[in-house]
């Protein structure tokens, strides 16, 4: 994109912002390699939306994905919480790892909510204010105006606006900025094939950083919801964060290298590598669970008259994989000693595992599922 301008830095009283070029028109890619990229990217996207339609009960599947996508654009906040940590009750988290863990369980929150909200509300400022509610609710960041796009300047790297690696638009710019940005996502006149518009979004949302905290996270969570707003995908299938947490230094190198010399094309090369990447991962991540649910049928056969039992039980684990007895009691709605019984023999037939270390009260897991998503 030989014509594309980043933007010009605007002094202010005592530094210098950067203040983007508006982006609500056209472009033209004039990169072969971008070209090629594409066709792979959008082949191995239709093969995951194929995948995803062939798995049965695919909607008890996706909370993983979810869960995988959650811890790992957390992570390049810094948060230190793994997928195990991720799904352990409540009860069960340290107190030193809570907030790490109400993080994970916002942005878990926050892509459950916008996937319901894309039924009825397009990809917006609206919907992107409700989702930064949700992101810093009760967390850190609670009190930098969750929901809200910032009257204040902020800054990345550094200690200051005195030595900040990059100081986003002035605040007062931002009214314009975003509503452009929402006129370019809306612009149907615009003819760039959607994964180079996801990505030139992606970049402008985090050049302008609108909010006082969290902008990352939204930035990376809106990604697999414009690609279910436009039908690409039908569920956030797609968990792009662990590219970008791989290879972060390059994720990060790649947005800047566009402010510094305009280089778009860099960045969407990036971008869409990541989406190939990802998506080739996520098919494989679906066809293991198929041949592990298979498995796991052949061993539950052999529980006879609880087999029934026993696959109610598993599907409340493909959503919640560490539970203990009182929690599968309840879901299962049988006598506790029921319940007891058919878990001991679960254990003992290697479909669950005796979770050890988490308390006094039993906990037990699918650990053979949970290990498909690490």
């Amino acid at each position: 994109m030989n014509n594309f301008k980043a933007g010009i830095y605007k002094q202010q009283l005592e530094y210098k912002s950067f203040l983007p070029s508006q982006i609500n028109r056209q472009f033209e890619i004039t990169d072969k390699e971008i070209l090629l990229l594409l066709e792979q990217a959008s082949s191995y996207l239709g093969r995951l939306e194929a995948y995803s339609q062939l798995v049965p009960d695919i909607d008890l599947f996706i909370k993983m994905h979810i869960y995988k996508e959650a811890t790992l654009s957390s992570k390049i906040e810094g948060t230190q919480t793994t997928m195990d940590e991720a799904v352990i009750p409540e009860e069960l988290v340290i107190p030193e790892n809570k907030d790490d863990w109400s993080e994970i369980q916002n942005y878990t929150k926050a892509i459950n909510f916008a996937k319901e909200q894309l039924e009825h509300l397009p990809v917006s400022a609206r919907l992107i204010t409700n989702i930064h509610a949700i992101l810093l609710q009760g967390v850190r960041g609670e009190h930098k105006n969750p929901g809200e796009i910032r009257r204040s300047q902020n800054w990345i790297g550094g200690s200051s606006l005195k030595d900040a690696f990059f100081i986003p638009p002035h605040f007062e710019d931002l009214p314009d900025l975003l509503s452009d940005l929402e006129a370019f996502w809306h612009n149907k006149n615009i003819q760039i094939p959607i994964l180079v518009k996801i990505a030139i979004f992606h970049y402008q949302f985090e050049t302008l950083h609108p909010f006082c905290d969290g902008n990352g996270r939204i930035g990376r969570l809106l990604i697999p919801l414009m690609l279910i707003s436009e039908n690409i995908l039908s569920l956030p299938s797609l968990y792009i964060s662990s590219f970008f947490e791989k290879h972060k230094g390059s994720y990060y190198d790649s947005l800047t290298v566009v402010r510094a010399s305009n280089n778009i094309d860099q960045w969407i090369k990036f971008f869409l590598s990541g989406v190939i990447d990802t998506a080739k991962n996520g098919t494989t991540t679906l066809k293991n669970v198929v041949e592990f649910k298979k498995n796991l049928d052949h061993k539950i056969i052999s529980l006879g008259g609880r087999a029934k039992l026993a696959e109610e039980l598993i599907k409340v684990m493909f959503g919640t994989p560490i539970i203990n007895t009182h929690f599968a009691n309840e879901s299962l709605n049988v006598s506790y000693g029921k319940t007891s019984r058919l878990i001991k023999e679960m254990i003992s037939l290697g479909i669950l595992k005796d979770k050890k270390g988490l308390g006094r009260v039993q906990y037990f897991e699918l650990d053979g599922y949970l290990n498909l998503f690490k």
